[in-house]
């Protein structure tokens, strides 16, 4: 069975899975340098991706749409978007679950996609977490821990040998979106009142979460405020998500009644580690009550689950056997979590994925002053260790998610006290900003603690004694490394070029950032990169493209 599930609001995407196997999946953001976060737009945009796979949409056995929580003038819950030019609005089905089954299956019909189905936003990060986990692949049931941006944390179970879902608890009141609502009143990431119904203000919002989380390591968490904030919190219990800055926003009128002295990193720091600590309580109470056993696995849904603070919080406790987050917990893997939703029902439980399934690569046409030559992945190592330069490294098929795990980076040596500088400079970004490690797995355990397997950059590791000051680069501001290990045997130009990297230099770590335009999705094509101009080498599938003069 060919099933395309379609993502129509922000982060919108397409992703086909057929039979089990996760065919790709675009998000709109890495189509022509679309800006981050983009919705689908165009419901012909469907027939478009299909095409450039091959297919058409007489060959898709069924559609599905995510949910969400907008509505049509008729009270409907409804996408906007356009169909042909004209604009429709698309049903589906709710964001969330009230009462009825998680995975409850809406029916509708649309002269752009005839009957399809939808399921619930929550489903998709529910199911699409869990599918893609190693819990599914062995057959085990999992608890699943879906925190998005409009609902506090959900904690499901998912019982492999019946396809049961079942909802257990809300963990706690707090919204998915309330770190960056309470981020947003204060600098770098205060902006002038706008409706938050607008793009602008939108995209700004889904914006500040990760930049937030690195703007913390400039403060130090107060456990004193932990206090302060459970006071706040029992005044606010009943807050709607359209009020979610209300806690920002009292603390920003009371901050010296309420946190005397603090800074606003400070600030930052404390709330995310108090919402860290909150959460890791009321998920251990939650499990250790209702299954005293232990010995459970944990998947992590949701936007939130990007959070590698918390993420690396909850690993460490050991109330789990293992914690899984797949590299598109958010929003970008809504078109995969939506598809895989039809693909459970249907029965199959575990889905047969890499990360390597976004768009294609290709040249286009480069601009004037840049030459060519063949360069393979022996000889930009080479050149990588003589100049120290960073190099825009463009190979097969785009990262799922929202980060740059090899195939869409810049990679450069991480040896160089400027390099993080460097990087931050050319791709125009705060110099507090950190720059991530891309480091082989067999090696991680003697530059990282505890540099354990970690190939999507989800969760904190920090520096051995000694590596600090060789990989510079890639330290963050509190002493920390975001890591992406990677397999000496995975098939990937990435994978050899830091294998030959490391036989040069004895260093196997480089840095990683990803390849993109300000406020873009990854670079589509050699001469978005070479137009972009940032970096002297561009590297392609072989060919090393050099900028001269």
């Amino acid at each position: 069975m060919r099933i395309c599930g379609i993502k129509a609001s922000h982060d919108g995407g397409i992703a086909v899975i057929e039979d089990g196997r996760l065919l790709f999946s675009y998000e709109i953001e890495k189509l022509g340098n679309g800006e981050r976060y983009s919705a689908l737009g165009d419901l012909d945009r469907v027939t478009e991706i299909l095409a450039a796979e091959g297919l058409e949409p007489s060959d898709i056995d069924q559609f599905v749409v995510d949910g969400w929580y907008s509505t049509d003038a008729g009270g409907e819950v409804a996408v906007a978007l356009s169909a042909g030019g004209d604009p429709i609005q698309l049903r589906v089905a709710p964001y969330v679950e009230t009462g009825g089954d998680a995975l409850d299956r809406y029916a509708f019909g649309s002269p752009g996609l005839g009957e399809y189905a939808s399921y619930h936003h929550v489903a998709n990060h529910l199911i699409g977490a869990y599918v893609s986990s190693p819990s599914a692949a062995k057959g085990q049931d999992a608890f699943v821990l879906v925190w998005d941006g409009i609902i506090p944390p959900r904690l499901y179970l998912v019982r492999a040998e019946t396809r049961e879902v079942l909802f257990l608890e809300v963990l706690m009141p707090v919204f998915g979106g309330s770190f960056a609502a309470f981020c947003a009143r204060f600098e770098p990431f205060l902006r002038p009142f706008e409706d938050m119904t607008s793009e602008p203000a939108i995209r700004h919002h889904l914006s500040v979460a990760g930049k937030a989380m690195a703007y913390a390591a400039k403060g130090v968490v107060d456990t004193t405020t932990f206090g302060v904030f459970d006071g706040l919190m029992a005044e606010l219990s009943d807050i709607t998500v359209d009020r979610v800055g209300e806690l920002g926003d009292r603390v920003a009128a009371e901050r010296e009644q309420l946190f005397p002295g603090l800074s606003n990193a400070d600030l930052i720091a404390s709330y995310q580690a108090y919402l860290g600590q909150k959460l890791l309580d009321r998920l251990t109470s939650a499990v250790q009550r209702r299954f005293p056993g232990g010995g459970h696995n944990l998947v992590m849904g949701g936007g939130c689950a990007l959070n590698i603070k918390w993420n690396t919080a909850i690993r460490a406790s050991g109330v789990f056997r293992d914690v899984f987050i797949p590299p598109f917990p958010n929003d970008a893997g809504a078109a995969i979590g939506t598809a895989a939703c039809e693909m459970f029902r249907n029965g199959h439980t575990a889905l047969d994925w890499d990360v390597y399934r976004g768009p294609k690569i290709a040249v286009g046409t480069l601009p004037g002053g840049w030459r060519a030559r063949s360069c393979d992945e022996r000889e930009l190592a080479e050149l990588l260790h003589a100049e120290d330069e960073p190099v825009v490294v463009l190979s097969g098929r785009a990262e799922l998610g929202p980060r740059a795990l090899g195939n869409r980076s810049i990679i450069a040596p991480a040896t160089s006290t400027q390099m993080k500088d460097r990087l931050n400079d050319i791709k125009n970004r705060a110099s507090y900003r950190p720059v991530a490690p891309i480091c082989l797995e067999d090696r991680a355990p003697e530059v990282f603690e505890p540099g354990t397997p970690d190939p999507y950059m989800i969760f904190e590791h920090r520096m051995r004694p000694g590596w600090a000051e060789r990989v510079p680069a890639i330290v963050h501001l509190d002493g920390t490394a975001r890591l992406q290990t990677i397999k000496s045997t995975q098939d990937t130009a990435t994978v050899r070029i830091l294998m030959h990297y490391a036989e040069l230099s004895g260093v196997p770590v480089l840095c990683n950032t990803s390849a993109n335009l300000e406020g873009r999705g990854f670079f589509p094509d050699v001469e978005s990169a070479a137009k972009w101009g940032g970096t002297k080498y561009i590297w392609c599938e072989g060919t090393l493209y050099t900028k001269e003069g």
